[in-house]
């Protein structure tokens, strides 16, 4: 089937203009959040509602055409990248809340609700939705189950996959699937779980229902600062171990902070070499009580400085600095490569020791940022991509950055997925049954390789061809795409 057929064939039960073919309807779909790769896809097609997505499938299905899910375009690992001669399935037009259950604490949305519109379709119950992706925003939700998303308050009330029950999902010949259900377990595999950061390869997700958490009566948040960057990550091991876990723990280094208090003002030292927010929330009295230890352990971990917000327009304050970190990186520099890895909290400062002396070498900048609670870290390669082969060096710097995530026994992603950009370091993570395996559940839900393909996992022949260990100078890694 060609273009022009399958048009026609949308056409039938799509409006025609929710079926685009021209060069210029389809340049806004060609790249997400990672703008450095782009690809025009033959055709984009804006279903509204899930009988239309399942009837795309079945077309695309029985012509062997690939199809690629995309929601709000925020991701930042090339995973709706689209395909040169596939459809690109935009869910944006699947935007209603369609219930929300204050008694049961639940809500059910199509997957182009923004996050931040179920928290605040939420509010007059007192509730909230916990994940809180910096780009919520913008980002739907759709995209958060795909990549299984989280936030500055992951560390207490978990990511995507920990704050939802159940999903609609369509699978590449059209059926509908309920996967998960009401109550906090159901019986067989955990296919929930399964489907929950799979990318957009085993099914594309039609309905979510997500949890709701009751607001707390009070949040507080201490600032600290750190003279050095080592102190800071103990101070960070010292509060876990102390057994506490605060709604959210985040580090900034130096030159971030710098970056951030210049775009928000959110009054940050700028002296420190590192600044951590640590946030208590629940109950007046068991706040009250966690801060001051938290203040303590923040003293005896060596802080220069230490600040609690006083109310709530200094607590968000002091949190828009932190979620500002990647605007305030386009304010810098000409452009940015952000990358995504987890590491554990007990090898943070040196994981970023190594990641000062690859700036040195490569001789380009580097913000951190990172949900330091867990490990997440999401450095910030500054760059120019007008300069000849500076692209191709940051790549080199960030994936050597995520090989010494890896040998520091972490991962190569915490929530940002694996898409295109991590597809080589996959070689590296896992060994070859591993990927055999991985393979082997794609096949149960798409034998043919339909959905986002090229995307997460690799081919066996990948690896081979790049020796487990993946970018050497001047190699491109994804040679075939058209360059930012």
């Amino acid at each position: 089937m060609n273009s022009f057929e399958l048009v026609t064939k949308l056409r039938t039960f799509l409006p025609t203009e929710a079926v685009l073919h021209e060069t210029e309807d389809l340049r806004p779909y060609e790249c997400d959040g990672l703008s450095a790769y782009r690809q025009t896809p033959m055709i984009v097609a804006l279903p509204q509602t899930e009988n239309e997505v399942a009837e795309i499938l079945r077309i695309c299905h029985a012509a062997k055409i690939p199809v690629v899910a995309r929601g709000a375009g925020t991701g930042l690992s090339g995973g709706a990248l689209p395909h040169a001669e596939g459809v690109l399935l935009s869910l944006a037009k699947l935007k209603r809340i369609l219930d929300v259950d204050p008694a049961a604490r639940t809500a059910r949305v199509q997957p182009g609700v923004r996050n931040l519109a179920i928290s605040e379709a939420a509010v007059p119950y007192g509730l909230y939705y916990a994940p809180d992706p910096s780009s919520q925003i913008a980002c739907s939700i759709g995209g958060n189950v795909a990549e299984n998303s989280g936030g500055v308050h992951c560390l207490k009330y978990g990511l995507t996959v920990h704050n939802i029950l159940k999903l609609r999902v369509v699978t590449i010949d059209g059926k509908i699937l309920e996967i998960g259900g009401e109550g906090m377990d159901s019986p067989g595999y955990d296919l929930l779980a399964l489907m929950t950061g799979s990318e957009g390869m085993l099914g594309v997700v039609t309905e979510v229902t997500v949890k709701l958490t009751p607001r707390p009566e009070k949040a507080q948040v201490v600032m600290a600062a750190f003279d050095d960057i080592r102190k800071a990550g103990d101070a960070v091991a010292n509060v876990i171990g102390a057994g506490i876990i605060p709604a959210g723990m985040e580090m900034m280094d130096k030159i971030t902070t710098h970056a951030v208090e210049e775009y928000v003002h959110a009054g940050y030292n700028l002296d420190a070499a590192a600044i951590l927010l640590c946030e208590s929330d629940g109950a007046v009295e068991e706040v009250a009580e966690e801060i001051q230890r938290i203040n303590e352990i923040m003293n005896k971990s060596g802080a220069a400085e230490i600040r609690t917000s006083h109310d709530e327009a200094e607590r968000l304050r002091f949190w828009a600095g932190r979620k500002a970190a990647f605007p305030a990186a386009g304010r810098v520099s000409p452009d940015y490569y952000c990358m995504d890895g987890t590491i554990p909290r007990k090898r943070l400062a040196n994981v970023l020791s190594g990641i000062e002396a690859l700036s040195a070498e490569y001789g380009l900048r580097c913000m951190n940022v990172f949900h330091a609670g867990d490990g997440n870290l999401h450095p910030l390669i500054l760059y120019d991509a007008n300069r000849p082969g500076e692209l191709e060096l940051t790549e080199e710097f960030g994936a050597k950055i995520l090989q010494m995530c890896i040998e520091a026994g972490g991962t190569i992603t915490g929530e940002h997925g694996v898409g295109i950009e991590k597809i080589n370091q996959m070689c590296s993570q896992f060994k070859t049954k591993e990927l055999e395996t991985f393979h082997a559940v794609k096949a149960a839900f798409d034998p043919d390789g339909l959905l986002n393909p090229g995307k997460a996992v690799p081919t066996l022949r990948r690896c081979a061809e790049h020796g487990a260990m993946h970018v050497h100078r001047g190699e491109e890694k994804f040679a075939e795409l058209p360059r930012f």
